[in-house]
């Protein structure tokens, strides 16, 4: 008996390093879907990372304070059980309220919200992961002689879990499975491993505990309310990549392409003509010149651009970080391989492995809420400018709160230290709303070597014509000058992206994109 007594011992304390493994990997997966779940709706910004490693901070230390008081009052595998049960099934709560959450803090405002979306998700199970090692070391610490040892083994192999789950969830799961049967996955694993140990326990009402806890992970599993594509309702398209999710929507005759539910594209389906004002203002570059050349496009979208300038006889390569936009751009919006050469590869790494000169680049290379900040820094600008042929013109798109926007001085600031002439043309009418301003730079002086069509019945020839017409040279004196070192440029996007936001919400205010 005193063999059966020490083996069971010792495998309670092998599974008790399970749990911990366990649990200790469902708080950094949790914490990377919580970018996927929000970033949709809040776009995957500086804030929302610093909501979601804020709220896991918070919801961690009171779970140890808490788990540890819990344990001083008498520490059992079955309580042990409980905590991991609830975080469980809270886990599996969380793609079925997601969007109740969300209708419930939207009066707050951007900022406040994602914060108070983030707790109301996710603060709760990581509470109670967060109670997890405090009790478990209590369990497996025989006597004072040996605790530092247990918490140091019992922390660790949380933290081993913790990088396996980082790894796993980033680098592998989320692009394959998807994010609410990875939520899904990661509650009932929690459920799982809390039945197995109930079943251990050989006790009949364990068992039967057991038994409930498989089937209402397995019901979940079932019954996952996963977005998934329904033409009807508009949705053509949902696809997980390693960088964002990506939809396809059409709408109101238009077929749109949203990453983290920013709109990248506007089309018309069959023709594929862009109906995004920008774009027009994007090909202004070719009447700087008097023949077809060569254009690179840093930031492919759905391929509106590339089309355009194949289209009038340029030689066109893109680059695009995400594979799965490629996909799409070809699959969804008639992207054809003949109309360009697409390089799957950040763009700045791109400029250091080629030598190649172009007549126009164009960075049109927003993430969820903002131009990556790796890509628009006076080193970045640099890089550029020395693969631009002579008279070659540089063209940014930015998204800005009026022309005269923080963004748009400061970009054009830092323009300036590589480039002679700058020189900013709007896509929007009012100078002072939200719109797209883009920002043209070369060594020389701009002017146009082919006139504007004068058809105002064409929507394209008017957006080029007023862009033209109202061009300025932005006021960059006193602006910052952005580098490596140094760039804010997610802090100022933010207030464009919430305005942003709520514009999105408005326009898909029946739901079909979320």
């Amino acid at each position: 008996m005193a063999y059966d007594a020490n083996g069971a011992m010792e495998m309670r304390f092998l599974y008790l390093y399970v749990v911990v493994f366990v649990s200790g990997g469902a708080v950094l997966s949790l914490e990377i879907l919580g970018t996927r779940i929000l970033g949709p709706f809040y776009g995957v910004s500086l804030f929302l990372w610093s909501a979601l490693i804020t709220v896991t901070l918070v919801a961690l230390s009171a779970g140890y304070a808490l788990g540890g008081r819990y344990a001083d009052r008498g520490a059992t595998m079955s309580r042990l059980y409980a905590l991991v049960a609830v975080a469980g099934l809270w886990i599996l709560a969380v793609p079925w309220v997601t969007r109740s959450a969300l209708e419930l803090v939207e009066p707050f405002g951007l900022r406040l919200a994602v914060l108070v979306a983030a707790f109301i998700l996710f603060g709760p199970p990581l509470l109670f992961l967060g109670m997890v090692s405090p009790y478990a070391i209590r369990l497996r610490a025989s006597s004072l002689d040996v605790v530092g040892r247990a918490a140091g083994n019992l922390y660790a192999i949380s933290t081993v879990g913790s990088v396996v789950a980082a790894l796993a969830t980033g680098f592998f799961l989320i692009p394959s499975v998807g994010i609410t049967r990875l939520t899904i996955f990661t509650g009932a694993l929690l459920l799982a491993i809390v039945a197995i140990g109930l079943a251990l326990d050989g006790k009949a009402r364990g068992r039967w505990a057991a038994l409930a806890l498989v089937a209402i992970a397995t019901a979940s599993s079932l019954l996952s309310p996963a977005a998934a594509p329904d033409p009807a309702a508009g949705l053509i398209a949902v696809r997980q990549s390693p960088y964002a999710e990506i939809r396809v929507v059409d709408l109101d005759g238009h077929r749109h392409l949203l990453i983290d539910g920013g709109v990248h594209t506007i089309t018309e389906p069959g023709s594929w003509r862009s109906t995004y004002p920008y774009t027009a203002v994007v090909d202004l570059s070719r009447h700087f010149f008097a023949s077809p050349g060569g254009a690179l496009l840093i930031g492919l979208g759905g391929g509106s651009v590339v089309k355009r300038f194949a289209h009038e006889g340029w030689n066109v390569e893109a680059v695009e970080i995400d594979p799965v936009v490629v996909d799409i751009a070809t699959e969804y919006f008639g992207l054809e391989a003949e109309e360009g050469t697409v390089h799957v590869v950040d763009g700045r790494r791109f400029l250091t492995t080629t030598s190649r000169l172009y007549d126009v680049i164009v960075m049109d290379a927003f993430g969820s809420g903002s131009i990556p900040f790796h890509l628009a820094t006076v080193e970045s600008f640099g890089l550029i400018e020395s693969h631009l042929d002579e008279g070659g013109v540089f063209v940014v798109n930015l998204e800005s709160n009026g022309w005269e926007d923080r963004i748009v001085r400061s970009m054009s600031a830092t323009l300036a230290k590589h480039f002679d002439y700058v020189v900013a043309l709007p896509a929007h009418r009012s100078p002072t709303e939200l719109g797209n301003v883009l920002l043209f730079a070369s060594q020389r002086e701009l002017s146009l070597v082919q006139d504007l069509q004068r058809d105002l019945a064409r929507r394209e020839d008017r957006f080029k014509i007023f862009a033209w017409d109202n061009r300025f040279i932005p006021e960059s004196a006193g602006a910052d000058v952005l580098t490596d070192d140094r760039n804010p440029l997610d802090l100022w996007s933010e207030a464009i992206n919430r305005v942003a936001r709520d514009d999105l919400h408005s326009y898909f205010e029946d739901g079909v994109s979320w």
